[in-house]
């Protein structure tokens, strides 16, 4: 099925929206796809550097909102 959307004609807000969309169809539906083979090291190397200090990590809900107020420069 190919699915064509009026990308040059969006806006950048729209574009996230259907990505967010998209992204949380895909997580409905995690168990279909396997994980690369590389993703398993990448995961303990992070969990790591959180452990060890060098990196902190945010709650997804809070980095959304981050996110979505840098973008709609909310206060």
């Amino acid at each position: 099925m190919l699915i064509s959307c009026p990308l040059t004609q969006m806006t950048t807000i729209e574009k996230l929206q259907i990505m967010e969309n998209i992204w949380d169809d895909l997580c409905r539906k995690a168990d279909e796809v396997a994980s690369p083979f590389w993703h398993e090291d990448i995961l303990k190397e992070r969990e790591k550097a959180v452990k060890d200090g060098s990196e902190t990590f945010t709650d997804w809900e809070r980095a959304k909102k981050q996110i979505r107020k840098s973008l709609y420069h909310e206060n």
